[in-house]
């Protein structure tokens, strides 16, 4: 038995270093871990994506094809109770136990079973569980130390993959800085300097029909920097790891905004929002520049202000302007890249966008997102 634990550390360790898929060395943990427990069944339950159901991400043994992919409650599921204590859990039979999601534990004939915590730095978040059918073997210390040696690998496979998709994001981060800093420190300045030298050849001329293309040819040159600096903003999402948080964040993007735009802004920030919207910050911000963007664009004001509150149950982030307004109706139908974008980032949120807007009575730009 111990040469075989051994091997099966080995391989296990050898598929993480290796960088194999996460689901290929999870379902190598839970293969292992039945196996060696002499279990029936093996699962892992793991958490699904921002806003949904953990999931069981790998089943192995008996009955593993009516369980894998299934969604497992936080609450009124054993794994969830798992997760919440941090503490490992033996079930004598987990068919009459009250705190079992009955829609796994029926599919699967789970009996008695164990369940070990998965963590990621430091703190729960999934389950490795082996089980019997009803009827079958109880399980004792010895199963527990041996499935509580797989939870480590598979949590140390979790932790890896997470580890590497940070380097992957902190590269395209740099990268994206690095681009930013080009357009803004060459190509930007380059094309004013250009600016500049024509309006001084402008106020030379007497010919009007040449000084009006030239003057032409000048907005076309400031619309050109304004779409530059709208693609800069876009290219440096490094503003959330370079401040001290979202409220930072948002005050250094208030910041840049009037200072390119000439618009004054101000903002208001509620901050004990702070932590509740940290794992959707990101896109707080982006959705910020946008409506920004918007206005640097558009709509010709003189100040803007950007807010984030509480009301109810949601986060409201408010972007309003004193410039000149539209015709939402009349715009809707055409949509456009600026307001399409908007409204499909907030979805992702689970949450929806307000637009009101007067010509000559400016533009309230209001998203809600769910707490």
């Amino acid at each position: 038995m111990r040469e075989r634990w051994l091997e099966a550390v080995g391989e296990v360790t050898g598929a993480i270093l290796a960088e194999s898929e996460i689901d290929t060395v999870l379902r190598l943990v839970a293969r292992w871990a039945r196996e060696l427990a002499g279990a029936d069944l093996a699962t892992v339950v793991t958490p699904g994506a921002v806003g949904e159901q953990m999931r069981i991400t790998v089943a192995e043994g008996r009955r593993a094809a009516e369980v894998e992919g299934m969604p497992v409650p936080m609450a009124g599921s054993l794994s969830g109770e798992v997760i919440r204590t941090g503490r490992t859990l033996v079930v004598v039979d987990a068919s009459s136990d009250e705190r079992s999601y009955h829609p796994m534990v029926s599919s699967a004939n789970m009996g008695a079973s164990l369940f070990v915590p998965l963590t990621v730095r430091g703190a729960p978040v999934g389950t490795l569980a082996v089980a019997n059918e009803v009827g079958g073997r109880r399980f004792h210390a010895e199963d527990v130390r041996l499935v509580e040696t797989f939870a480590g690998q598979a949590s140390l496979a979790l932790e890896y993959t997470r580890a590497q998709r940070e380097v992957q994001r902190l590269s395209l981060v740099e990268d994206r800085e690095r681009i930013a800093k080009e357009l803004h420190d060459g190509v930007i300045q380059a094309l004013f300097a250009v600016g500049l030298g024509l309006q001084g050849t402008a106020a030379i001329i007497t010919d009007q029909r040449i000084a009006d293309r030239l003057q032409d040819a000048i907005n076309e040159i400031d619309r050109v920097i304004g779409d530059l600096r709208n693609y800069i903003f876009g290219l440096r999402p490094h503003v959330l790891a370079a401040s001290r948080g979202l409220g930072a964040a948002l005050d250094q993007i208030a910041h840049e905004f009037e200072s390119t735009s000439g618009v004054t802004t101000i903002l208001e920030l509620d901050e004990s929002l702070e932590a509740p919207l940290a794992e959707s910050a990101v896109h707080i911000v982006q959705l910020t520049r946008e409506a920004l963007s918007n206005v640097g664009r558009h709509a010709e004001a003189q100040t803007c202000r950007v807010s984030l509150r509480r009301a109810g149950g949601s986060a409201v982030l408010e972007i309003d302007d004193d410039g000149r307004g539209f015709d939402v109706a009349a715009a809707a139908p055409r949509g456009g890249m600026g307001l399409g974008n908007l409204r499909s980032r907030a979805a992702s949120l689970g949450g929806a966008v307000e637009i009101a807007s007067m010509a000559g009575e400016g533009t309230t730009v209001r998203i809600s997102v769910p707490l």
